[in-house]
Formats: C-alpha cells, structure tokens, sequence
C-alpha cells in the first residue's frame, strides 16, 4: 500500500504549499497530490495558486518523495499539448517522481477561459481526445491531430524523460473507466467504489489505482468536525454537484443544509487512530492501492505528526478485506 499526502491547495498558498510538502517526505509519506484548480470550492479557503509552478518548487525541495496531480483537466481551460510538455518538463526535473493524474474537470475551474463547460458525453470525448495528443507528443518528433473537438498542428515536444510519466486517469462510471482503461496507466477516484475497480480491470485496465481518503485529524472530534463544515463541506454534495456548479458562491448555497452528522458519517474526525483506519479500510476493499490522506483538520503539522508517529505504519499494512 502506498501512501499520501493532499496538498490541498484551495486552502493554502504555495509557500505553504511547498513547506507542508517537504514535511511530508520528512513524515514518510510516498507521494503528494496536489490539486489543479483555478477557483477554491468555498471562498472561506482563500486560495488557488498554479499547480505547474508550485510542483516544481516542490521537486527542488525534495528528494525522494512522489509527485501527483488530482487531477488536471487537459482539455478546456489547458489545451493537452500544453499539459504533454509540462508533464515531460516536470518528469525531468523531478528525476522520474512525477504521475500525471488527469480528469474531465469541473465547470468551477474550466468555464474561466469563456468557451463554455460541456456537457458529461463531450466532457468524455474531449478526454479521450486529450489523452490520445499527450500520448502522441510523448512519442517524439512533429505532430498532427484532428479530432472532433481538438486540433494538434506539426507540434513537437523537445525534453522528453526517458520514460513517460504514469498517466492516472479518473473515474466515476463506465465511460469514464473505459477510457482510463484504454489510456491510462492508473485509476484516480474519490469514493470506495469497488464495481469501479473491477470495470477498469475488466476492460483492461492496470497499474495504481488512488483514491482520496476523507480524514480530518484534530485533538478532539468537535474540532475536526467545525473545521470540515468550515472549509470542506463541499465534498459531500457528491461528484455530479461538485463537476456542475460554476463558482464558490454556488458551492456556498449547496452545502447550506449539511450539518454535523453527515461530516461524522464520511469523514474521520478527531484523533482516533481506529477510526482513520476505518475510513481507510473501505478503500482497501474497493482495490485501491494508492490512499491519499485528504486532511481536512484545522491543523496539518498536528496531522504530519500524527502520520508519523501513529498512524502511518498502520494505514501503510492496511490490505482488503479476506485478502
């Protein structure tokens, strides 16, 4: 099982960013994720620097730990050349650490550039187009492509790694799971879904499958609780609210009525070790191999530590269930 570490970067910026990052490895943690936004969910977390600038930062200031985006969107607000020459670019500097995790996006953070948000069926094809381009430029020399939705002209990436980064796509049903299948080298999910897995496996798919893991880590349950409603409520309206609504203030409306039973229901909150693992475990069963530590407690280096000095060996030996 490999292990790690959100860098949620809605709710901090990218000198903290990179501080938590470099404590991370110094934790044990095996990777770091960090999000691709251009807006935060909720106006309370205050921020969105560029993840491209901020996992670079990160690469210098360490040494071993891995680097992950979940997820780039690379079809609307980038186009996916762009994204093939700044994974290739990061690959490089990072010394191999870096997965590129990628999506069909959300209209919070793809509307910006005024082309509009499509809808679920072309979000996909633009996806496969995307995903098709990338895999195109990391092959060398000048390209073509004229897809439906995307257009690629006598375009050549320079500074190619001498292996292509791990390409992690994600996932929330059939069509989505087909084309990390056929495409991807990993799966990238937010809930414990195992029919999930086994569709991706069953079309073909391999390699890591990550999944974030809702934990919110406090000195006390009360805490972690109040710090979720605050900052991270969002995450329980559930993936068909979270890819639809435009901009914080909407987000702000839709988690208007959740309350504190509900955050005690998908979140570990508060210092219990057992019940992190809990929480952890039913990812385990689902076939997800790679947990990432989604903290969203008032407090990260309280977490770090926490990490360090109790939970990590344990979440590390978690396996599934009658495995």
């Amino acid at each position: 099982m490999q292990i790690g570490y959100k860098l949620t970067a809605e709710a901090f910026g990218p000198k903290e960013l990179i501080r938590q990052a470099v404590l991370a490895e110094q934790a044990g943690f095996d990777f770091v994720e960090m999000s691709d936004h251009y807006h935060p969910w909720l106006e309370a977390q205050g921020h969105s620097p560029f993840t491209w600038s901020v996992l670079p930062a990160i690469a210098a200031k360490t040494e071993r730990i891995g680097l992950v985006t979940g997820v780039t969107c690379p079809s609307v607000r980038y186009h996916p050349a762009i994204i093939a020459q700044a994974a290739a670019t990061l690959a490089i500097v990072s010394d191999g650490r870096f997965t590129l995790g990628v999506g069909a996006g959300e209209r919070l953070n793809e509307h910006v550039v005024g082309t509009g948000f499509p809808a679920r069926r072309a979000r996909h094809e633009r996806l496969r187009e995307a995903l098709e381009i990338i895999r195109l430029l990391w092959q060398g020399g000048y390209r073509s492509y004229e897809g439906r939705h995307l257009q690629l002209e006598d375009a050549r990436v320079f500074d190619l790694p001498d292996e292509d980064p791990v390409m992690a796509v994600a996932a929330s049903g059939p069509e989505s799971a087909r084309i990390a299948a056929e495409l991807g080298d990993g799966l990238f999910a937010t809930e414990p879904d195992g029919d999930l897995v086994r569709t991706w496996q069953r079309l073909g798919g391999h390699g890591p499958a990550y999944a974030e893991i809702p934990l919110a880590w406090a000195p006390d349950e009360e805490s972690a609780v109040a710090a979720v409603l605050e900052k991270s409520a969002f995450a329980l309206t559930g993936w068909k609210v979270m890819a639809e609504l435009p901009n914080p203030v909407n987000f702000e409306a839709a988690i208007a009525s959740i309350g504190p039973e509900q955050v005690r229901r998908q979140f570990a909150c508060g210092p219990d070790v057992k019940r992190h693992l809990q929480v952890a475990q039913k990812f385990a069963d689902a076939g997800f191999d790679h947990l990432v530590t989604m903290n969203a407690g008032p407090d990260p280096d309280g977490f770090l530590d926490f990490f360090a000095n109790e939970l990590g060996v344990l979440l590390r030996a978690v396996t599934p269930a009658g495995a």
